[in-house]
């Protein structure tokens, strides 16, 4: 089945479901990418929260072509 035709029916779901088919697929691309991860290793996850200095440089940067 092709993605568009999976539109139309999605866009029939109500909302409960809408959430339902969004669980089972990033269920099934997590098992999907577990394959590339190890486990009992951490990874770090980057999070723009505390970075001003990249935001004061996005500042500037804007700056400079405005």
């Amino acid at each position: 089945m092709e993605f568009t035709e999976l539109l139309p029916p999605l866009h029939r779901l109500s909302h409960a479901d809408k959430l339902r088919v969004m669980q089972f697929l990033l269920t099934e691309i997590t098992q999907e990418d577990a394959v590339h991860l190890n486990p009992n290793t951490e990874y770090e996850i980057w999070s723009p929260h505390d970075a001003v200095s990249a935001g004061n440089a996005l500042l500037q940067a804007l700056a400079a072509v405005a």
